[in-house]
């Protein structure tokens, strides 16, 4: 293998042969870094002419894996770096990752069809800033379901939002709402879902005529959704959580030091203890199957079931991102959006 000329990653099967080019011997140590739970002792590269090498086994149920190379140089001190020889790269809440793509993997179909863009206003409410999309032809004055997003900005950089919702073939609008202080207002935090249910809201109906409304949200967002919903019932008509962050203490004590995990969990214990809803409505949970968050999602999805809502969750092959989060937002998406075009304003 040729020192002077990075190769690509070449993928066989289920195993990945990587490689980085270090012809000056720039490194001490090559190291993985990925999300996919492999075991920490499969992810040193070995050093293999002017480089480093690793043959890495990969899971049987993700399709897709995002990675950066984690190089130490001789003083210790340590860079991420991107696989330069991999072309394949994706945007993520944390930058930019090298990403594999298995046998078997798809982009969803949507991303290809065009669709006309929409328009866009700035949005300002309650002290929440964002974007007012709607698609294209959809006249002011005309009734559409409102799909409000948590992170919508991230949402719709990236995980194409917007370019979904075109595609629908039917009128809808969207709040895409900027987080603000996004681990203090998505952690089940009391002011927040106040905010959400009795300013941010009512103004987004003042502005636009509702037939009804789907919270989206993923990670915090996800959970932020839930909680608004149960601390005022009929903030929303329906919700679409993907990944939510619904700690638990038996199930999430690696997560014990985030500074709201002890507010976080006791909503969660709320939710599970509970017997019955006062409006429960339709919900669909996303969440990767190699996720941490997977058996607080399993958990929270069968006592939203038993109390009434609905509640199915769909386990993807990937794991907590937002490339995850777009690959999984259809068909649930149009099927929320076609329930609340039908909901009572």
């Amino acid at each position: 293998m040729s020192s002077s000329r990075p190769a690509e990653p070449r993928v066989a099967g289920r195993t990945a042969h990587l490689r980085l080019a270090d012809p000056e011997g720039r490194w001490r140590s090559v190291r993985l870094w990925q999300e996919v739970g492999l075991p920490g002792s499969r992810l040193d590269l070995a050093p293999a002419d002017g480089g480093w090498e690793l043959a890495l086994d990969l899971p049987a149920d993700v399709d897709r894996v995002e990675y950066l190379f984690v190089a130490t140089g001789p003083d210790g001190g340590t860079e991420h770096l991107l696989d330069p020889a991999n072309p394949r790269r994706v945007g993520g809440a944390f930058g930019d990752h090298s990403v594999l793509e298995l046998p078997g993997y798809a982009p969803p179909p949507w991303l290809g069809v065009d669709a006309p863009e929409g328009t866009r206003e700035p949005l300002a409410a309650g002290g929440v800033d964002g974007q007012l999309w709607a698609s294209a032809g959809l006249a002011g004055d005309a009734p559409a379901p409102l799909v409000v997003a948590h992170d919508g900005p991230e949402y719709d950089d990236l995980a194409a939002l917007t370019r979904c919702l075109a595609g629908l073939g039917r009128p809808v609008r969207a709040a895409l709402l900027a987080p603000g202080p996004r681990d203090e207002r998505y952690s089940a935090d009391p002011a927040y879902a106040d905010l959400l249910a009795g300013e941010v809201l009512p103004a987004l109906r003042a502005r636009v005529p509702v037939t009804g409304v789907l919270g989206l949200g993923a990670s915090l967002g996800g959970l932020a959704w839930l909680h608004a919903q149960r601390r005022h019932p009929g903030v929303a008509d329906a919700l679409l959580l993907q990944s939510a962050t619904f700690f638990h203490r038996r199930l999430d004590p690696q997560e014990a030091g985030f500074a709201r995990f002890g507010r976080i969990a006791r909503f969660v214990e709320e939710v599970l203890a509970a017997r019955t809803a006062p409006r429960p409505v339709p919900t669909v949970l996303t969440c990767g199957r190699r996720e941490e968050n997977l058996a607080n999602n399993r958990a929270v999805a069968q006592a939203l079931a038993r109390q009434g809502y609905g509640a199915r969750l769909v386990e993807v092959a990937d794991v907590h991102n937002y490339t995850a989060w777009r690959d999984a937002l259809q068909p649930h998406l149009g099927a929320l959006v076609a329930r609340v075009a039908r909901a009572a304003p």
